[in-house]
C-alpha cells in the first residue's frame, strides 16, 4: 500500500459521514478484510478511493437487507456466487418480517382500543353475549372511574385478545357460577364450610378473566356486591338474599386465610 497525501482519498471520518456507518464498523470491515482502504497517508492513516467507496456502498446496501458479513463477502468476491438468489431469499425474509410487523401493529391497535374502550365488541354483540340487563355504557363508565388503575390495564390486555367467542366463554362461566351460588344457598351451604370456600375460590378464578383478584380484593368486591344497587339487584334477582350470603362466604373464606374482612383493603 503506497504512502500518499490526504488529498488522494477520503479519510475514515469522511467515509463514515458520507455513508452513514460508524468509524468502528469501517475499522472492523478493514480488520476482517471485507473492505480495506487502498491507500494510507504518510502518517499511516487510512484513505478510501472511489473504488473502495463503490465496494462500501454495496456492503451498506446488503447490510441494510440484513445479509451477514460472510454472505456479503461471498457475493462480492466470488464471481460464481448467486447474488440474485441471495437477494430473492432475503426478499422473502423481508416480506415475512413485514407481515409480522403488520400483525404487531394490528395487535397494538387493538390494545390501544381496549385501553380506551374496554370491550372491543359491538353493542349488538354485547347484548347477545351478556344479556338484556347489560348496559353498553358500563365499559365507558368503568374507564372513567378506573382507567388509571393497574386492574384496568390488566383488564384491557385481556380484552384486546378476545373476540365474541372468548367473551361468550367468560359470560358462560359467570352464569354457571351464578347458578352454583344460587343452588348452594338453596341447599343450606353455610359460610366457612368446605363447599362455600370452594365457591369463593371458584369466584376468584372466574373473575380472573378480567384481572387477578386477591382475597383482600375479593372481600372488598363482596361488600360492593351487597351494597351497590346494581350488583345487589343482579344477585338478589338470582335468589333473594344472595348478595349478602355471597359476601358472607367470601368473608369466611378470607378468615380461613388469616385475613380480617373488617380491615381488608383493595390490594
Amino acid at each position: 500500500m503506497p504512502d500518499v497525501t490526504d488529498a488522494d482519498g477520503l479519510t475514515v471520518g469522511q467515509v463514515s459521514s458520507r455513508l452513514g456507518v460508524t468509524v468502528r464498523a469501517l475499522h472492523h470491515w478493514d480488520e476482517i478484510g471485507l473492505a480495506r482502504p487502498s491507500l494510507r497517508t504518510t502518517a499511516g492513516y487510512r484513505l478510501y478511493t472511489a473504488g473502495d467507496l463503490e465496494r462500501l456502498n454495496r456492503i451498506v446496501v446488503y447490510r441494510a437487507l440484513d445479509l451477514g458479513l460472510d454472505r456479503i463477502r461471498n457475493i462480492l468476491d466470488d464471481s460464481a456466487a448467486d447474488a440474485a438468489g441471495a437477494l430473492r431469499a432475503q426478499r422473502t425474509q423481508v416480506a415475512e418480517r413485514i407481515d409480522r410487523l403488520q400483525r404487531l401493529g394490528d395487535g397494538l391497535d387493538r390494545m390501544i382500543d381496549a385501553h380506551e374502550r374496554g370491550l372491543l365488541l359491538t353493542v349488538e354483540q354485547q347484548a347477545a353475549i351478556f344479556g338484556p340487563e347489560w348496559d353498553p355504557d358500563w365499559p365507558a363508565q368503568a374507564r372513567r372511574r378506573y382507567g388509571d388503575t393497574t386492574q384496568w390495564q390488566q383488564y384491557a390486555e385481556r380484552s384486546a385478545s378476545r373476540g365474541p367467542e372468548e367473551w361468550q366463554a367468560v359470560a358462560d362461566a359467570q352464569a354457571d357460577l351464578d347458578r352454583a351460588l344460587g343452588e348452594a344457598m338453596d341447599a343450606g351451604v353455610t359460610p366457612g364450610s368446605p363447599e362455600a370456600n370452594r365457591l369463593a375460590e371458584r369466584h376468584r378464578e372466574v373473575f380472573a378473566s378480567y384481572f387477578p383478584l386477591t382475597r383482600q380484593m375479593q372481600v372488598c368486591l363482596g361488600r360492593r356486591y351487597e351494597t351497590d344497587p346494581g350488583f345487589a339487584a343482579h344477585y338478589d334477582g338470582i335468589r333473594a338474599g344472595l348478595a349478602t350470603w355471597f359476601r358472607q362466604i367470601v368473608d369466611a373464606a378470607a378468615r380461613a386465610h388469616g385475613i380480617d374482612p373488617d380491615s381488608a383493603t383493595w390490594q
